[in-house]
């Protein structure tokens, strides 16, 4: 095993896991894919059951064993002993990795991997039934929290426009507890995120579109109508602002959670669970 020591928080090795931003690393590579951060052993593990290429670790010294034993297990079992034995695998002490990270609370190993080819969003809507639309929803906890339910509730995939954050930020794979490698997901161009071309291109495809917005003509979420239909998009906006009013128009229904006690609305990772699992029912 390639076991490199690691002292001070400066050495060029490291840049990769804190000094660099998620979107430089995105675009190392460009034109081919980049690579991507994943924190914890969890997450890592999760990454590399969906067939995503290790390149390098950083551990803390006293993890050795409990964190990245398994991690460990899971490249040789998966990729092989000579790609395991291959792999730089820093280690450093825990006040090293906390200075270098600032996330204290993150259990610590971190993990560099490199991306998959984007899906385009054709190839991405065959043979799906249900599916959620991310309309520029910027928060990576949001998007962690989202596809999150989206797998756990039996959605087939989570589609996202441009401005949307890449679901594989570390933040938001640490957020999706690795769901993001489980769940299908696409990222639609600049040009297809533009005005209605996504919710035009979805209806093109067959899809009944499905806005979470509180109008004067939506419908209570847990509508067996809506629920009929054989191939459904829930099209979900960012927090505060929600959808924008070209997109509602566009949608073919408009649908709320009733709200109690005066609360207007809830956080769209929330009301995105709700309405996945009101969705998905097939008791109708």
């Amino acid at each position: 095993m390639n076991l490199i020591s690691i002292e001070d928080i400066n050495a060029p090795e490291l840049d990769v896991f804190a000094r660099t931003s998620d979107t430089a690393l995105a675009g190392c590579f460009a034109p081919d894919p980049g690579i991507f951060l994943a924190e914890t052993a969890y997450v890592s593990i999760r990454a590399l059951e969906a067939g995503y290429e290790p390149l390098s670790m950083l551990v803390e010294t006293g993890r050795l064993e409990a964190e990245a034993g398994p991690v460990f297990e899971s490249i040789e079992k998966i990729w092989g002993k000579e790609k395991l034995d291959s792999i730089p695998v820093y280690t450093a002490d825990r006040e090293v990795t906390i200075n270098l990270t600032g996330h204290s609370l993150v259990r610590g190993l971190w993990m560099t991997f490199r991306r998959k080819p984007e899906i385009p969003v054709e190839e991405f809507c065959k043979d799906k039934k249900r599916i959620t639309v991310l309309f520029d929803v910027v928060n990576p906890t949001n998007v962690g929290a989202i596809i999150r339910s989206a797998a756990a509730l039996g959605m087939d995939g989570a589609l996202l426009t441009h401005a949307s954050v890449d679901p594989l930020t570390r933040r938001t794979a640490r957020v999706s507890m690795g769901t993001v490698f489980q769940l299908p997901w696409a990222k639609a161009s600049q040009a297809q995120s533009e005005g209605t071309n996504l919710i035009n291109t979805l209806q093109s495809y067959g899809f009944k579109t499905v806005a979470m917005a509180l109008t004067e003509d939506s419908t209570s979420v847990d509508n067996d109508e809506i629920r009929a239909n054989e191939r459904l998009a829930v099209v979900l906006g960012t927090e505060g602002t929600g959808l924008p009013k070209d997109i509602i128009k566009a949608c073919d229904y408009r649908v709320m959670i009733p709200m109690y006690h005066g609360v207007d609305s809830l956080n769209v990772a929330a009301a995105s669970a709700i309405s996945f699992w009101e969705l998905m029912k097939k008791d109708f």
